[in-house]
């Protein structure tokens, strides 16, 4: 707004008043309104940072606009524009291609009108220009923004570096409630809720119905303790039930929050972080509020910024991520059988990020499993190279629900493994107990169909989870890894080793393979030896290490082809 002066504050602020105006009805439609006797226009901002305008506020709009038509379609925008300016129109209705920012294409509908003064002379030009490549920002049921307006406007506070807190809160078993009363009744319960947000809540910020029945709010509110009572006094008034169709339903509730005052992130890895802290709530916490904290005591970088570039990262043919290995050995022969691929992630600035920090949050965002195509492809390509110097050798990679959860993900593993000509039978798919997130039938067909293949299965971290052993029963697998904080303390303590006994003797009940995971020193080697264990997996044989040293290691050692546990 450089040249504001040249325009007089009085109309300024008119023009201002007649734009929030024309916003509260141009819903899913970009706005724009021109000042004609000063030719001075304020436009939508977002549709300033998405076709890259140089400002919300211009002198000459249309002649700026006008460069981002393209060229097939510039001559009838000029000549409409032409009428409107010389009185020979009053408005235009049109449609043409504009540029964005990144150079394509999107068809736009433009429509506009003149307001005139007391005296009848065009005095503003407004309307809207809706994109039509853009999704509509209102949700049918409730009449709240849907979650296209949540991020449309989450990047908005971002892009204008202000400080704000979202609140996510989603209704528990909505399944059971449409099942049980019908989709009429289930319909009802979400418009219900969702006009309580608005009513109770929305005064405070923007209400929205994101997907399934999960709503957000946005809010300049910065006190998690504020939003925690809010929360408290909302999950009283459902639990206490709501009367829909003449029934009394009882809701439970989930939330997460957190607040953005770091603004070198996304709208993507926001929505990604409240994921996270949102599924905390709903498996770990009974529904208690849960708060993201972005930033880490003593840490000048916050989280939303680390995640926001490991994220970008995978846009960016994946620069920053690589691949190491972790030697898998025989238990008798203690010589190497297999090798688990571990995901890492490093740059010049933040150094290497350890896993923990960005695969829990990352891995149910839609990205995840672009990254774990990419996983399997260099962790194939690696062991190639292997099987080389070792035709035996087998290769683990980890799973994410995410990947699994799609519908093609069985034809994505086949068709990479039948492009790079890899034997299936040396493939081997691990998964975690999170997978309990997932459809149990869903679940057991993917791995049907892998198995069927020549494709093995295995359940990692066995133990750690209060659902393990319900998985192990029914799914079936061809290893189970046990995970290293079972073992820790087996070399001195007798419980220790009567409670692994007892999980092996579950393994031989269901005829899987055993994996010991952690092993650390010679004595734990030398009594799980007396039990019904096949490999072991450990920083006493190898840490995880990169594709070049695991190579030139195993070249060393390829007389025996033992991996010696030297590193």
């Amino acid at each position: 707004m450089d040249n504001n002066e040249k325009i007089p504050a009085e109309r300024l602020k008119k023009l201002d008043s007649l734009f929030e105006a024309f916003s509260i009805i141009g819903d899913d439609t970009y706005v724009y309104l021109c000042d004609m006797k000063y030719d001075f226009s304020r436009w939508e901002k977002n549709l300033v940072d998405e076709f890259g305008l140089p400002g919300e506020y211009m002198f000459q709009a249309g002649e700026i606009w006008e460069e981002h038509i393209h060229e097939e379609d510039r001559k009838s925008f000029h000549e409409g524009i032409d009428d409107v300016f010389s009185g020979k129109s009053d408005g235009h209705d049109m449609q043409y291609r504009a540029r964005r920012k990144d150079g394509g294409y999107d068809v736009c509908t433009c429509r506009g009108i003149i307001l005139k003064d007391a005296d009848g002379q065009p005095e503003y030009f407004g309307g809207a220009i809706r994109n039509h490549n853009q999704q509509s920002h209102v949700d049918t049921l409730t009449g709240l923004r849907n979650q296209y307006g949540f991020f449309e406007d989450l990047q908005r506070y971002i892009n204008n570096n202000t400080t704000m807190r979202t609140f996510i809160v989603g209704i528990g078993k909505m399944t059971e409630i449409n099942e049980l009363y019908g989709y009429a009744v289930g319909n009802s319960v979400l418009q219900y809720f969702g006009r309580y947000l608005m009513d109770n809540v929305g005064d405070r910020g923007g209400t929205y119905r994101l997907d399934g029945a999960k709503f957000a709010i946005i809010t300049e509110t910065q006190s998690y303790d504020e939003i925690k009572n809010t929360y408290e006094i909302i999950r009283k008034r459902f639990r206490d039930s709501i009367k829909i169709h003449d029934k009394r339903i009882m809701l439970e509730l989930n939330a997460a929050t957190m607040m953005i005052d770091d603004f070198v992130t996304d709208n993507q890895t926001v929505y990604a972080c409240l994921n996270f802290a949102y599924e905390d709530s709903k498996i770990k916490k009974h529904g208690d509020l849960v708060e993201f904290i972005n930033n880490s005591e003593g840490d000048k970088i916050s989280k939303t910024e680390r995640l926001h570039v490991i994220r970008d990262s995978i846009n960016q043919d994946f620069n920053g991520f690589y691949l190491v290995y972790q030697p898998v050995v025989d238990v008798e022969t203690e010589k190497l059988k297999g090798v688990e691929a571990l995901l890492r992630w490093r740059n010049d600035k933040y150094g290497v990020v350890p896993p923990d920090e960005f695969i829990p949050v990352l891995e149910g965002d839609p990205l995840f499993p672009k990254l774990g195509e990419w996983i399997l492809q260099t962790a194939l390509k690696d062991a190639l190279e292997i099987q080389k110097i070792i035709p035996e050798l087998s290769i683990n990679i980890n799973l994410s629900y995410a990947q699994l959860e799609k519908a093609d993900f069985t034809d994505t593993v086949l068709d990479i493994v039948d492009k790079m000509d890899f034997n299936p039978e040396k493939l081997c798919l691990e998964v975690t107990e999170r997978c309990k997130l997932l459809d149990l039938d869903l679940l057991r067909n993917t791995m049907i169909s892998l198995r069927s293949h020549g494709i093995h299965m295995a359940l990692d971290d066995f133990g750690t989870g209060y659902s393990s052993v319900g998985i192990l029963k029914n799914l079936s697998f061809d290893t189970i890894k046990i995970d290293k904080s079972f073992v820790q303390e087996i070399e001195e303590d007798e419980k220790a080793r009567r409670l692994v006994n007892s999980i092996l003797e579950m393994a031989v009940l269901y005829g899987t393979d055993v994996c010991v995971e952690g092993i650390e020193t010679c004595g734990m080697c030398d009594i799980l030896r007396g039990y019904e264990v096949n490999s072991f997996q450990g920083y006493y044989y190898s840490r995880p290490i990169e594709i070049e040293e695991l190579m030139s290691k195993i070249k060393t050692e390829a007389g025996e082809l033992c991996f010696s546990k030297t590193l």
